[in-house]
């Protein structure tokens, strides 16, 4: 017993004296984590294992934010996110074609000038109906047509339900364009306007950045957001709330400030999908434009030099 008491006794004082030594030895010169800059010590010490293996006590000022995790491997992008499977509900009676949600998704993915992933338009159903305004986003297609006359497996279908391209394969045939009866795609004919360090990045396909000459572009729903917890830019960006994301698996979509049960909105305000006749189950859903938040007339003036279009 003596024996395990002395031995203890040592272990705990040489732990003291090297956690001292190196409380000591690690002012503001000899810091192995300052960077440099002059930094305030906030008084607040964090214990940490050295390259060395040694206990030292660094002073929480000096500690640098953690970078951000490195992005996930090209195969882990066409598999997707396990148990999710995502969802969009555009509410038609609140679009006052604002268009922020387009110019977000065209600042965030780099989009080509004059081109636009997601498309507003001018809808009117009959000669004495009213007319409203329709953003069209990819539908990410449960039976995506796009997918099935790839040549090359750049557009691809994830487990998630997220059509994604893979512009590194794309060899910018366009037989997935003509595929698409939404025509949600893009094809990118010239070099991309982007800055140097963004065309420097290599290619990922959750981001869908840097674009590229000579392959197509698209609505991807914006999986990197996903991954970390948060909305596409598109519904973020709506200042009206007319974009709802979310995941069919937990019948659960928002708009960032406000949370539905999918089927109790889809059941209640009538939702629908487009062209439901082309057996392409979309995606993508929308609310009838009934109770409207804003005249039609209140977006004409964001239609400037555009002309409209009526269906």
């Amino acid at each position: 017993m003596n024996n395990k008491q002395d031995t203890s006794r040592r272990e705990f004082l040489l732990t003291s004296i090297l956690l001292g030594m190196a409380a000591s030895s690690c002012d503001d010169k000899s810091n192995p984590f300052a960077n440099g800059e002059h930094v305030v010590p906030s008084g607040e010490k964090v214990k940490l294992l050295s390259v060395d293996g040694e206990i030292v006590e660094v002073d929480r000022a000096y500690l640098k934010p953690i970078p951000d995790l490195p992005p996930v491997s090209n195969a882990e992008e066409r598999i997707g996110i396990a148990g999710k499977k995502f969802v969009m509900v555009i509410d038609l009676s609140r679009c006052k074609n604002l268009k922020r949600c387009q110019a977000s998704c065209n600042h965030v993915h780099h989009v080509h000038p004059g081109q636009n992933w997601i498309k507003v338009h001018s809808m009117q159903e009959a000669e004495h109906s009213a007319p409203f305004w329709e953003p069209t986003t990819c539908m990410h297609c449960d039976e995506p047509p796009c997918v099935k006359v790839c040549p090359v497996d750049a557009t691809f279908k994830r487990q998630d339900g997220i059509v994604l391209i893979d512009s590194d394969r794309c060899i910018g045939c366009r037989f997935c364009m003509a595929a698409c009866p939404y025509s949600s795609r893009v094809f990118n004919w010239e070099e991309p306007d982007i800055p140097l360090e963004i065309a420097q990045q290599p290619y990922h396909c959750e981001t869908s950045v840097p674009q590229k000459k000579g392959t197509v572009g698209k609505c991807d729903f914006c999986p990197d957001m996903a991954r970390k917890g948060e909305l596409p830019h598109c519904v973020s960006a709506c200042p009206n709330g007319v974009f709802f994301f979310g995941d069919l698996n937990e019948d659960t979509v928002t708009n960032g400030s406000e949370t539905f049960r999918f089927s109790e909105l889809i059941k209640d305000k009538a939702g629908y999908r487009l062209m439901e006749d082309l057996g392409t189950k979309p995606s993508v859903y929308y609310l009838p434009p009934v109770n409207r938040n804003f005249p039609y007339e209140s977006g004409l003036k964001n239609e400037e030099g555009k002309g409209s279009t009526t269906h």
